[in-house]
């Protein structure tokens, strides 16, 4: 039985650009067919269980030509699987979308097309431009500035001067000089505004305005590069007035975000709300044990204290401890979190946090905790379970052993493993100097990143740290830190705008 085709618009580059369907179609892919021009915070979006297929189609730099291309879509649906061909922006609109249709269509290939938001309006929006505006103009025309080498252009440019409408050229910086003469020679005066945008909606999102007559000699002294659009028109002189996204905290910053995937949201929302745009590469993922009899045995065994180190160690704990009872098995027992992640964790089981320390670290939790116990004794030994990554580390046990007479039951229920993103090359954003901050969220991050940047200088890297043991592990590894006041989601992203600000 043969699978679907889904031609997706994958939007300019910033994910929430992204439609709904859009996501909710590529979480499902069993294959993705994707383009060079597909947006960072959108690849990262890719099922890791899919199978990746990466055409790499820009201007001039084809990894595979159009009918190479088409066939792949078609024999990977003949395998019965569900394919995403993932585009920039509108697969229709000078994406040759209608070109991979006929292929599937001739062989009876079922199929459905899902819009994405287009450059030609979104990227001018986010330069302060309205490509249309009642007391400029009533027309707004896109056009492709693409032209094979040597010819001529199979465009109208007098129609087009004619219209008195925002013009809007896809693909054309390799041609600028060409269309700006050719919009001169059919009559367009000199003075009219013109503005290149680069990289509109991301990071190193670019623009100069100018006029026709001197928007190429300005874009090439600008070091203007791909991908960037053409607007021609009295509108682009709003910009200087009506820009707002370089305003933002952050707008305009690359961050990398390098919490375990399951964990990121929160984080990156934050972080994308302040303008940044967010590279979400998981420099660990955890894996719960899958047959952990040490835990099991554990199960069994009344515990004055359950102490939790991290949101994923709740997780682990409360599927397996779900397993054997319910929740009201624990009614003889606290529990103490290190922050507010672990805390909020433990409310989607229904339970509440009985302590947590003034600073989210093992040492003072340990200390605090132990401070505690020792007020509230009523009898010899009290027992605590720790379930914890493998890695964890021995502050919080060091100091909660000077309480005396407590019995720690510190129990492994999950491993930590480095890793990197399939889709994004991190490391050459990283060599390159095209990310701003890294922000680390725990030392096993830290440690991550540098396994995965491992023979690349990191020295130079900007890292946000949410903690004095992450913080250290970055120093140790010659970065340049900056650490949050708070071990939370808040005060790190608050951190983020402090060094934005020039604080690092």
């Amino acid at each position: 039985m043969a699978g679907k085709v889904y031609l997706v618009g994958a939007g300019p580059g910033e994910r929430g650009l992204f439609t709904l369907k859009g996501l909710k179609v590529l979480k499902e892919a069993e294959v993705v067919v994707y383009d060079a021009l597909v947006g960072e915070e959108v690849l990262t979006l890719i099922p890791e269980e899919a199978e990746l297929i990466n055409v790499g189609k820009r201007a001039g730099n084809h990894i595979m030509v159009q009918e190479d291309i088409n066939k792949v879509l078609l024999d990977k649906a003949l395998e019965g699987k569900k394919v995403v061909r993932l585009k920039g922006g509108d697969p229709f609109l000078f994406g040759r979308g209608g070109e991979e249709l006929e292929l599937l269509t001739k062989n009876d290939i079922p199929y459905e097309v899902i819009p994405g938001v287009t450059s030609a309006f979104a990227v001018p929006a986010y330069n302060g431009i309205p490509v249309t505006h009642r007391d400029y103009t009533s027309s707004v025309h896109i056009i492709t500035g693409h032209k094979k080498k040597g010819e001529e252009y199979d465009i109208d440019f007098e129609a087009l001067v004619r219209t008195k409408g925002t013009l809007i050229f896809l693909m054309g910086i390799a041609a600028l000089e060409d269309i700006m003469n050719s919009l001169l020679k059919a009559g367009m005066d000199g003075k009219t505004p013109a503005a290149v945008l680069e990289k509109g909606t991301t990071a190193g999102q670019r623009r100069v305005v100018a006029t026709v007559e001197t928007l190429k000699e300005e874009a090439d002294k600008a070091g203007i590069e791909t991908p960037a659009i053409i607007v021609v028109g009295d509108v682009c002189k709003l910009s200087e007035e009506f820009f707002w996204y370089e305003k933002k905290p952050l707008g305009t910053k690359r961050i990398l975000l390098t919490r375990p995937k399951d964990l990121q949201s929160e984080m990156a929302g934050k972080l994308r709300d302040l303008g940044a745009e967010v590279m979400e590469l998981p420099a660990i993922r955890t894996e719960p044990y899958k047959e952990n009899q040490k835990l099991k045995e554990c199960l069994v065994k009344d515990y004055d204290w359950l102490v939790f180190t991290s949101p994923t160690g709740v997780k682990v704990f409360m599927e397996e401890f779900l397993k054997e009872k319910d929740v009201r098995a624990l009614w003889k027992s606290k529990l103490a979190v290190i922050g507010t992640g672990s805390e909020k964790e433990l409310r989607k089981y229904g339970l509440k946090a009985d302590f947590k320390p003034s600073v989210f670290d093992g040492e003072t939790l340990g200390r605090e905790l132990a401070g505690v116990i020792n007020s509230d004794r009523r009898s010899g030994n009290i027992r605590v379970l720790i379930p914890r990554a493998a890695i964890g580390n021995k502050e919080l046990t060091d100091e909660l052993s000077k309480a005396g007479n407590i019995d720690i039951d510190d129990i492994p229920t999950y491993d930590t493993v480095y890793a990197s993103s399939p889709v994004v090359d991190e490391r050459s954003y990283v060599e390159e100097g095209l990310i701003d901050y890294a922000v680390f969220t725990s030392a096993s991050t830290v440690r991550g990143f540098a396994a995965a940047m491992e023979g690349a200088d990191i020295t130079k890297v900007k890292a946000v740290c949410i903690g004095k043991q992450t913080e250290a592990e970055a120093l140790k590894m010659g970065m340049k830190t900056k650490r949050a006041k708070e071990a939370s989601m808040d005060s790190l992203a608050q951190a983020v705008i402090e060094a934005a600000a020039g604080d690092l």
